[in-house]
């Protein structure tokens, strides 16, 4: 073989071998929940791709496994969580090492019935449900609240519980459960207040199915966390920058019409 045409193969070769070990170390590991999280995530997977970021979703429908896994190492970070969520983990968790790298979303959180189509119809005695995560609790009883349904003892704290409640003039009872039960209890309660991501996935519009719903001044803007050994790597910073772009914001408005609103 002529040593001209071997200097390039050889050169090839060397080419091929660093890119791919540049596309490994660019693997890109995110635990999400189903809506919108992972769609929004698929979304941007082909323009990572074309950036050298080989991202790859791993689906949770629950609010613990994708904070655990990250701390276990076993992903590199997670996207389904805002703050006051985060800050409840971590006092319980000593070992957090998750880093808040971009704010993304926010949610609307609302309040669903089956049984009746407005919150003068509740009746005294009425069962409301709650998910029955400490942050997300809370911040139902505040959306409650504001609709003159109960009176708390600090209306701005986040991280109310039942025990809170100043007031309950229509004698309501309260049933916590895990988030994603809620959809599912709906047919057997008065009124559930409801995550948007399950609501979503549970075929309910928080625009239009809701009986009354938070407003966009929110402090729960949904946040793309790192490990905090990685959140400054190049992977992280692109999937950043992907998922707050002009192309993302329109997607949101357009896919998801006000249920969904973006937070940058």
């Amino acid at each position: 073989m002529p040593l001209t045409l071997r200097k390039l193969l050889f050169a090839a070769v060397s080419s091929l071998s660093l890119a791919a070990t540049a596309h490994a170390a660019d693997k890109l590991v995110i635990a999400a929940t189903p809506v919108p999280h992972a769609e929004l995530l698929e979304l941007v997977k082909p323009i990572l791709a074309k950036e050298g970021v080989n991202l790859e979703v791993k689906v949770f429908t629950d609010y613990v496994q994708p904070s655990v896994q990250t701390n276990e190492k076993r992903v590199d970070g997670n996207f389904f969580l805002h703050q006051p969520y985060l800050n409840e983990f971590k006092k319980k968790h000593r070992n957090d090492i998750q880093t808040v790298v971009a704010k993304v979303h926010v949610e609307p959180f609302a309040g669903y019935s089956r049984r009746h189509k407005t919150l003068a119809d509740l009746p005294e005695g009425a069962t409301i449900a709650l998910p029955n995560d400490p942050s997300n609790s809370g911040r139902s009883l505040v959306l409650l609240a504001k609709q003159g349904l109960i009176t708390l003892k600090d209306p701005a704290n986040i991280l109310a519980t039942t025990r809170d409640i100043a007031s309950n003039p229509k004698k309501l009872k309260f049933r916590e459960l895990e988030a994603a039960m809620l959809p599912r209890v709906l047919d057997q309660v008065d009124l559930a207040l409801i995550n948007t991501n399950y609501a979503l996935e549970a075929k309910l519009n928080p625009v239009n199915d809701s009986l009354f719903i938070e407003d966009a001044n929110s402090p729960y803007a949904n946040l793309l966390v790192a490990r905090e050994d990685n959140a400054d790597s190049p992977a992280i910073k692109r999937l950043a920058a992907a998922l707050t772009s002009p192309a993302v914001k329109q997607f949101i408005a357009d896919k998801y019409q006000g249920a969904v609103v973006p937070a940058f």
